[in-house]
C-alpha cells in the first residue's frame, strides 16, 4: 500500500515540481530539466496585458459565481431539505447532479445555441461566463449544503425554535444560517477552486475581453516554454491556495460539528 500511495505521490507531484523549475530556466528543450536560471519569464507575464486582463476577469467571475452560489444554494438545499415528497427529492437531485453527469462541453454547446440568437444575443458576455460557473459548480455547494444539514438536525433545532414562537424568517436567519456558515465557507472555496480552473465552458463561451485565465493561458503553450511554466505556475498557485483553504474551513467545520454533537 506504502509503494502504491507513492508511486501514486510521485506521478502527482513530479509534473507540478517540474512546472516551477521550469518556469525559471533560461531554455529548456529536449532535455529533463532546463538549462540557467532567470525571472525573466515573470516579467514577461507580469507585463503582458493579456494575462492582466484574464487574472482580473477570473477574480471578477469567481467572486460573482461564490455570490450567485450563495444566494440559490442556500434557500435551494434548505427547500430540498424540508421537501416531504420523495419524488421531488429524486428529481431534484437528478437535476442539480446533471451538470456533474453531462460534460462541460454539452452545457457549452447549448449555451452557444441559444444565447447566439438574435432574441437573447448574450454570448460572449462575462454575465453568460457567470451564469455558466453557476451552473457548473452549484451542485458541489448544494451537496454540502444538504448534507450538513441532515447532520446538524436541523429539523429538531428548528422545532425548538418554532415552539419558543420564532417566526420562518427568524428561524432561517437566526437558526439555519448561521449553523451553515462552516459548510458554506468550505463549500465556496470548493466553488471558487472549481471556477478559476474551469476551462472547457469558458473557453467556447467566453469574448474576447471576458475571457479568463485559463483559456489566455492556452496562448502561453504557442511561445516560449518558460513562459508557459510560469504563467501555469500562477494559475496553479490559485488553486493550491483554494484547496488549503477548502481543507481549512473542512477541519473548522468538522470541529463545529463535534463540538455541537
Amino acid at each position: 500500500m506504502a509503494v502504491v500511495t507513492g508511486i501514486y505521490l510521485l506521478y502527482l507531484f513530479i509534473p507540478i515540481v517540474l512546472l516551477f523549475v521550469g518556469s525559471f530556466g533560461e531554455t529548456w528543450t529536449n532535455s529533463l530539466l532546463p538549462s540557467g536560471m532567470t525571472l525573466d519569464w515573470y516579467r514577461e507575464l507580469l507585463d503582458d496585458g493579456s494575462f492582466r486582463r484574464a487574472f482580473i476577469v477570473s477574480l471578477e467571475v469567481v467572486f460573482a459565481t461564490c455570490v450567485a452560489c450563495t444566494l440559490v444554494a442556500v434557500p435551494l438545499a434548505y427547500a430540498l431539505f424540508k421537501s416531504a415528497s420523495r419524488g421531488v427529492m429524486v428529481a431534484a437531485r437528478i437535476m442539480f447532479l446533471l451538470p456533474i453527469a453531462a460534460p462541460p462541453l454539452v452545457l457549452a454547446f447549448g449555451f452557444i445555441l441559444v444565447f447566439s440568437s438574435d432574441a437573447l444575443p448574450w454570448l460572449g458576455s462575462i454575465w453568460l461566463l457567470i451564469a455558466g460557473h453557476v451552473v457548473l459548480t452549484l451542485p458541489y455547494l448544494l451537496q454540502t449544503l444538504v448534507a450538513d444539514m441532515r447532520h446538524l438536525r436541523l429539523d429538531a433545532l428548528e422545532l425548538a425554535a418554532e415552539s419558543l414562537g420564532a417566526s420562518f424568517r427568524e428561524r432561517f436567519f437566526d437558526v439555519v444560517v448561521p449553523l451553515l456558515r462552516h459548510s458554506l465557507g468550505s463549500g465556496l472555496i470548493m466553488v471558487a477552486a472549481l471556477s478559476i480552473g474551469e476551462f472547457q465552458l469558458s473557453n467556447l463561451i467566453a469574448g474576447f475581453l471576458s475571457r479568463p485565465y485559463p483559456v489566455v493561458l492556452l496562448q502561453a503553450f504557442y511561445g516560449a516554454t518558460g513562459f508557459a511554466c510560469a504563467a501555469t505556475v500562477v494559475l496553479l498557485s490559485l488553486a493550491l491556495l483554494a484547496a488549503a483553504g477548502g481543507a481549512y474551513a473542512s477541519r473548522s467545520a468538522s470541529a463545529y460539528r463535534q463540538g455541537t454533537a
